[in-house]
């Protein structure tokens, strides 16, 4: 059963009601003339009439000659438009989806910076800090080649732990248990001292 379409005129009036309703019309200011929203929304004048006639009809706007379609109240917009369809807190659920993603982006950022910035460092403090990875990579006819990090109970045999790996270019952070090694793979490690030659002896056994 298909959904009743709403009348253009009624979409046009619920679409003023949420320009209101986001302060791009202000209470007591004047919206553009019927010709003129006639033309943005490419309708009739008639169409933009019914459509200011229901706004009036809910105490949006007034009109009167000589003084245009001033606005009324923001409220009876904002309670106009959740007659509908909740619009507003549509809006307002993208507002903050939008604030979210950039917010997971700004930390996917700083986390790269950081694991750079010890990576940068590595070289220095590898002798001092056991949480300075060390880098190891997958050479051919390594034999664990298509195993997870898991099937190779990496950890139990070198006593080191795989942060990241680098492939193909890209920085795979903390890639987990069941993260396959392949052919050409760097891995990122941090351990002991003594982790860099176990992990060297148990990836040519």
């Amino acid at each position: 059963m298909q959904k009743a379409q709403i009348p253009t005129y009624e979409r046009i009036a619920i679409d003023l009601a949420n320009r209101i309703y986001d302060g791009k019309f202000k209470v007591g200011e004047k919206i553009h003339g019927r010709s003129t929203l006639a033309s943005e929304y490419k309708v009739s004048p008639e169409t933009v009439r019914r459509a200011i006639k229901i706004l009036e009809d809910v105490e949006i706007v007034h009109s009167t000659k000589g003084s245009g379609i001033v606005i009324s109240s923001r409220e009876n917009a904002y309670k106009y438009i959740h007659r509908f369809s909740n619009l507003a807190s549509i809006k307002d659920l993208e507002k903050q989806m939008n604030t979210l993603i950039s917010e997971r982006a700004n930390l996917d950022d700083q986390l790269f910076e950081t694991l750079r910035k010890i990576m940068d460092y590595s070289g220095k403090l590898r002798h001092t800090n056991p949480l300075a990875p060390i880098e190891v990579e997958i050479f051919p006819g390594c034999i664990h080649i298509g195993k997870t990090i898991s099937e190779t109970k990496f950890w139990q045999n070198t006593g080191g732990t795989v942060i990241g790996m680098k492939r193909k270019g890209e920085l795979i952070i903390s890639p987990g248990p069941y993260a396959l090694i392949l052919e050409g793979d760097v891995l990122l490690i941090i351990g002991d001292d003594k982790t860099y030659d176990r992990v060297l002896h148990f990836l040519e056994d």
